[in-house]
């Protein structure tokens, strides 16, 4: 099992000032995990490198061995299969996570200890919450590509967090698809600028507010 190498912080920062709905725009509405995977709180965003598992359905051993083979700026993305009948981590596991400087956990499942995770405050995301605990026996695997909430997932891609929900860029995609999201960001401020000042003009006119790609894919509809 080899380490995962960690995105340079130049990438990190960068991603860091953008957020789950710039890239996935700019990745062609795509790259988002399943509206179910949720934080466990609102306001746990995270930015890092992905470090992948794979389990075994209600399984966790090698989800264990992947927090204590992790580094501060990994975040763990776990396939668990879609398992609702275990939970994969609770408070124990989500706290020496933390401590270790796990950035957060994404786990296609469920976790448990809802109210200690929330207090906690370190971003876990995932399906739900169910009182059974994991069996420990294996087999999984560590750091080879998995789905995780119908996402593809490679080790060293970018994975970024927040209340919307998860998003996946490739490594190989990281900085082209930061370059696009930063323009769309400033293009989407000067937008809010001009809504700002709508309200202050004599005679408003609706459709100033209107995006300069509306009208070209409207005339297709019209007479």
């Amino acid at each position: 099992m080899e380490g995962v190498p960690l995105l340079p912080i130049e990438l990190i920062e960068r991603a860091k000032k953008l957020n789950t709905t710039l890239l996935a725009d700019v990745m062609g509405c795509t790259g988002s995990m399943d509206y179910r995977i949720k934080p466990v709180n609102s306001g746990m965003e995270f930015v890092g490198t992905a470090m992948t598992v794979s389990l075994r359905p209600g399984d966790n051993l090698f989800l264990h061995q992947a927090i204590y083979s992790s580094k501060r700026g990994h975040v763990l993305v776990v396939d668990g299969k879609g398992h609702t009948n275990n939970a994969y981590l609770g408070e124990l596991m989500a706290s020496s996570a933390q401590v270790i400087g796990v950035e957060g956990i994404v786990i296609d499942g469920l976790v448990r200890d809802k109210k200690a995770l929330e207090e906690l405050k370190f971003p876990i995301y995932s399906k739900g919450f169910n009182p059974n605990g994991p069996f420990k026996d294996g087999p999984g695997k560590i750091n080879e590509v998995i789905s995780c909430g119908g996402i593809r997932v490679a080790p060293g891609d970018l994975v970024v967090a927040d209340d919307d929900g998860v998003v996946v860029v490739p490594v190989n995609k990281i900085d082209e698809v930061l370059r696009m999201a930063s323009e769309k960001l400033s293009y989407e401020k000067k937008r809010l600028e001009a809504i700002a000042q709508y309200s202050h003009q004599e005679h408003p006119d609706p459709m100033s507010l209107a995006p300069k790609w509306l009208e070209s894919k409207m005339k297709q509809y019209q007479d």
